[in-house]
């Protein structure tokens, strides 16, 4: 009985979570930006004003312990945060990089980076089910399922030497 050969992963899935993590790592990057136009102003005012523009009232429970929060916030403090931002944007924005031009390291750090969340991600949806959270693992195991694929395909398929 003749063996079909197996097709490697498409082009276009591997591109597709490749926006998907380049996506990711722009909105961190963003946010740690946004953080760093703190320094050396008052984030509890800041606070305070995010509270009211979005209709919550500042003396319940979470709006109140995010105001407190504020009040503890070195510049120090907010240029670690933005730094970490800025490394794990480097990071998902040079896997994206790997993953669009169809690196196999790329497929293998993109499998282990998102299935380390996976057991935290199940533990938090089973805590509470809540459809963010849900979405959340259901999106982090397709990309993790698929890159799996993709690298059982690129072990079966058969090697071509030039």
């Amino acid at each position: 009985m003749k063996k079909k050969p197996v097709k490697p992963a498409s082009k276009g899935g591997l591109r597709v979570v490749a926006l998907f993590e380049a996506m990711k790592g722009v909105l961190v990057l963003l946010a740690g930006c946004g953080l760093l136009t703190f320094i050396h102003k008052d984030l509890h005012e800041a606070a305070i004003h995010l509270v009211r523009v979005l209709h919550l009232n500042p003396a319940k429970h979470y709006p109140s312990i995010f105001i407190d929060a504020t009040n503890k916030v070195t510049d120090l403090q907010l240029w670690m945060i933005a730094l970490s931002a800025l490394l794990y944007a480097t990071v998902r924005l040079v896997e994206a990089y790997g993953l669009w031009r169809q690196m196999q390291w790329a497929e293998w750090f993109g499998l282990l980076s998102g299935a380390m969340y996976i057991p935290l991600e199940i533990f938090e949806a089973s805590r509470e089910f809540t459809w963010p959270r849900i979405t959340v693992l259901v999106v982090n195991l397709a990309v993790v399922g698929y890159l799996g694929d993709a690298l059982l395909r690129s072990r079966k398929s058969p090697k071509f030497v030039k």
